[in-house]
């Protein structure tokens, strides 16, 4: 490809659209990219957790990276700098979630931004101990009266003093959080809010949404069979235990569901319930993050709340009123199926996660999201396909490699310890996959460009 013309943010010059200042969303020919703030036609192509001190080995304050970057180059802004430059030949311009965002400012270039900000979650930590990564991912009590108060001051506490700051592209809300059963359990959010505290203003919120929906007892009960005799003594029991209970999304079969729900018809009316719950939660959540952002900080965009996985109709359709971007996180071996999903919102996809792990890195990859091929050779293979398919899709503006570098093979705080990394723990430079993402990320825009005519 011959070399195009940029802006200083990595994007082609040219584009229909004049400088903003921001980050804006923009479309073009049936495709959808991000203006630059400059007004350069821009994809965001990034690395997550590009970080001195990535990864404390489990149970422990030892950080192998860190200690190996200390010996390599001596303090943090060498390290700093050299980073944003590797970043830079490798044709990435973004910093993904959880970086060192002075690493932004480092390099000859500017580096863009897309900070996360766990309104939800950070909601969930102020009622329980320990550290927050080894908190587990509930959903929080929106109902709680400190819910909007604590996203709306949280958002201004961050985003306000940053309003102005031309790197960041735009607000990520939250990451994965759960919204039915998946890895982390069987619940469906109504009965995860049903086994709250006793007391808890989501529990209460969500035994009124029943006895709303259902006046007459006796015919709720007769689907959900609850020990109770009453709605009072639903209020007054203890823990309700789901009558039903189903796959994770990405895991379940519709012809399966058909099928089981025509062997038992009370089925379909208890996930009934489920998914009418849902859909009102996540307008709430969507409805009151987003304002709380949007209120601090009215130049940039709202990137979602990355989902882990596709998420209930009524949730994704929620998450499109409200935000800008729906950002997902997607470690099949071709996001295609699952971006025609969120594609069809109407609005532009972000991949805020995706990777590949690879055998012969000697890591254990014991732990960990998404395939493990047999060589680095394959590694990169995979990175090539997958990034290539998904700019054939117009909705795409961007995706982002988890992670910058490897894990320890110890574990991190979870237990994840695999060969996720554009480098190893000791800094050192995977080859084959790093010169694959520099040729991928030089010809990105020709290649979604090209996406108008698939869809011509």
């Amino acid at each position: 490809m011959v070399a195009r013309a940029r802006t200083r943010w990595g994007g082609l010059v040219g584009g229909r659209r004049r400088p903003t200042g921001y980050f804006r969303v923009a479309e073009q020919d049936g495709v959808f990219w991000l203006d630059d703030p400059d007004g350069g036609l821009f994809l965001s192509k990034g690395i997550n957790t590009v970080d001195f001190e990535q990864d404390r080995i489990r149970h422990s304050d030892i950080i192998p990276y860190a200690l190996a970057c200390n010996r390599k180059y001596g303090d943090r802004d060498r390290w700093r700098t050299a980073v944003a430059q590797r970043l830079t030949r490798w044709g990435f311009n973004t910093l993904g979630a959880w970086s060192d965002e002075l690493v932004a400012v480092a390099g000859a270039s500017p580096l863009a931004i897309t900070p996360t900000l766990d309104l939800g979650r950070s909601h969930v930590w102020l009622n329980v101990s320990g550290p927050p990564e080894e908190i587990r991912q509930d959903f929080p009590d929106i109902f709680d009266p400190t819910f909007e108060r604590h996203v709306r001051a949280r958002a201004q506490d961050i985003c306000a003093a940053r309003r102005e700051d031309k790197h960041i592209i735009g607000w990520f809300i939250d990451n994965e959080l759960c919204w039915g059963p998946d890895w982390r359990g069987p619940e469906e959010l109504l009965a995860l809010f049903l086994n709250l505290a006793m007391d808890s203003p989501g529990r209460v919120a969500a035994l009124d949404w029943l006895r709303k929906r259902h006046a007459d007892f006796e015919k709720f009960n007769s689907v959900w069979r609850t020990p109770a005799d009453s709605w009072d003594r639903l209020y007054r029991s203890g823990r309700i235990t789901a009558p039903f209970y189903r796959k994770p999304p990405y895991e379940r079969a519709a012809a399966d569901e058909d099928g089981a729900n025509r062997d038992e018809p009370r089925r379909s009316l208890f996930f009934d319930d489920c998914e009418r719950f849902c859909a009102d939660i996540a307008a709430r959540y969507f409805s009151l993050t987003s304002a709380a952002i949007k209120a601090a900080d009215p130049n940039h965009l709202l990137l979602g709340c990355r989902f882990a996985y596709v998420p209930p109709p009524a949730v994704l359709g929620a998450a499109a009123r409200h935000n800008d971007v729906i950002s997902f996180n997607c470690y099949g071996l071709d996001p295609k199926p699952v971006m025609d999903i969120y594609a069809a919102t109407g609005k532009p996809c972000l991949i805020g996660e995706f990777s590949f792990r690879a055998a012969d890195s000697g890591l254990p990859n014991t732990e960990g999201a998404g395939p493990v091929v047999s060589t680095q050779t394959e590694r990169a293979a995979c990175f090539r396909r997958y990034v290539v398919s998904a700019l054939r899709q117009p909705a795409l503006i961007g995706y982002h490699w988890f992670e910058h570098a490897d894990q320890p093979p110890e574990g991190r705080f979870d237990g994840e310890n695999s060969n996720f990394g554009t480098v190893t723990v000791n800094d050192d430079v995977y080859d084959e996959l790093t010169r694959a993402m520099t040729s991928v990320n030089a010809d990105a825009e020709d290649c979604h460009i090209s996406a108008a005519w698939v869809t011509a």
